[in-house]
């Protein structure tokens, strides 16, 4: 075959793994390792740097083992990451000055809530497409180069480099030899012009991150470097980066304006294609590239749920109530309904399209009758209520309605959920015959700038369809369950 495989490093919030894919972009092999959270402060939540760099080694080592083909028939890497995830680094060593602070973490909030007070968060949406929140790179930064010793005069040196993870990934396979992003990530930092994709001075003096620390930004499918010939015992080209969402949507084929994909992992993740016209929310969604190809940005609505796969691993986690998080399927077809208990999993605050950072996750409708199969029935519907509110919401922004809704991510494997969200949406939902959407995003952008894939059309002919589930909900059904999260949320808010 040649070379005609792609390598993809997938650096999650709780794992890390690498896929190899064959040209017909069929899964090759695969690792998978998770790596320690850390949480030194309520709200707090960073990862040590060096774990995701030593577990990416590890897996890309493995998966190239394992396969049993040789370093030189990969085409490219490519790489996708967890999206608005802050590293600084000192260009001379390659060493982070703190540990990553991690995209959940809330710590930036003081500082988004004197931005908006100050009536600055109209000039950031208009230029980012992003809402002020701590959610994004920017606060993280500027919380890291004040709050280590010199960081701030280093960083206006030029010797400190900041970066979301694909960049620190990019700069340590590649030697320390290159600094740079993809406009997908750049755009998750409220420091990138999405209009103009660029670097923009005026956010960077208002959220106080030095520009000299910014990588340089180029196309999703691009040629960034190689990789140091000590790694994988030759160069191999790094040619295709994008964040974790993104990667997904365009792992999923939805290429055409209108189509859209709900990736449901740690957190879930909307996105609607819109073409190229970059579409201004009304209803406190962000506009965000999707992918940019040869200069030429397409846009995406996006709705941001910060947990949902997340409220599971509590159930298992901090409750005890499962040993596996498969289990929930068939508990929640255990009992005939909810018992009226809805969960708002406001764990680490509200995402769209309420953006409440100080909300807190709270269970309502507890009787003595409810029981473990309820609570675990309602943290699989607090996903779907979750992305309903998406969907409707990018509908009164002037988006199209999808057709269907293509699903991906560990929990899309749950049957359950699936035709509990086909039925509350009232669209079809496609879950594709391989979930690994992320990677394959990934390897669509590394393939295309090697020639592994000649277009799009060609990447869409590639994607299957394993399972449609169809909407079987009547309105009378729907409406009091709908009313219910409705309240629900109003409680959490309130």
């Amino acid at each position: 075959m040649g070379k005609a495989h792609i390598l993809v490093v997938d650096q999650g919030t709780t794992s890390t793994r690498s896929i190899l894919f064959d040209d017909q972009a069929r899964r090759v092999a695969i690792a998978q390792t998770e790596f320690a959270q850390h949480y030194p402060a309520p709200g707090w939540v960073e990862h040590d740097p060096e774990d995701i760099w030593r577990d990416t080694l590890k897996v890309t080592r493995q998966v190239i083992a394992e396969s049993g083909i040789a370093s030189g028939d990969i085409a490219a890497i490519g790489i996708t990451n967890q999206r608005e995830t802050a590293v600084v680094w000192d260009r001379a060593t390659g060493e982070a000055i703190h540990n990553a602070i991690v995209w959940q973490d809330r710590r930036g909030a003081p500082r988004c809530a004197e931005l908006k007070a100050d009536g600055a968060e109209p000039f950031v949406t208009e230029r980012t497409g992003l809402l002020l929140d701590p959610y994004f790179s920017a606060t993280k930064v500027a919380w890291i180069l004040d709050n280590v010793a010199g960081a701030r005069a280093r960083a206006e040196r030029g010797e400190l480099a900041f970066g979301t993870i694909d960049s620190f990934l990019l700069w340590r396979l590649t030697g320390g030899a290159v600094h740079a992003t993809d406009a997908t990530n750049a755009g998750r930092t409220l420091l990138f012009d999405i209009h103009r994709n660029r670097w923009d001075e005026e956010l960077c003096r208002l959220l106080r991150v030095p520009i000299a620390m910014l990588p340089e930004v180029h196309d999703n499918a691009h040629l960034f470097g190689t990789t140091t010939p000590d790694l994988f015992g030759l160069t191999i080209p790094i040619a295709g980066m994008a964040g974790d969402q993104q990667a997904a949507l365009f792992g999923q084929a939805c290429f055409t304006p209108g189509m859209a994909k709900s990736t449901y992992g740690t957190g879930c993740f909307m996105l609607l294609n819109t073409g190229d016209e970059a579409i201004a929310s009304k209803n406190r969604l962000l506009t965000t590239p999707a992918y940019r190809l040869e200069g030429r940005t397409t846009y995406a609505l996006e709705g941001s749920i910060f947990v949902a796969g997340a409220a599971i691993k509590w159930l298992r986690d901090g409750l005890g109530l499962i040993t596996h998080a498969s289990q929930t399927d068939d508990m929640a077809t255990q009992v005939p309904d909810s018992h009226g208990v809805y969960m708002v999993p406001a764990f680490v605050g509200l995402g769209a399209p309420y953006w409440e950072p100080e909300a807190r996750a709270a269970i309502f409708g507890l009787t003595l009758g409810a029981g473990a199969a309820h609570l675990a029935r309602a943290a699989l519907e607090s996903v779907a209520y979750q992305t309903m509110d998406l969907a409707q919401a990018m509908v009164a922004d002037g988006g199209k309605a999808p057709a269907i809704l293509r699903v991906d991510g560990g929990m899309a494997a749950n049957d359950w959920l699936c035709r509990f969200l086909a039925g509350l949406i009232d669209t079809p939902v496609e879950r594709p015959a391989d979930l690994e959407t992320t990677a394959r995003g990934a390897a669509f952008h590394a393939g295309l700038a090697t020639g592994v894939w000649s277009g799009l059309d060609a990447l869409a002919e590639l994607w299957s369809r394993e399972r449609c589930f169809e909407p079987d909900m009547t309105e009378d059904a729907r409406a009091p369950l709908v009313a219910g999260w409705q309240d629900a949320v109003r409680r959490t808010l309130g």
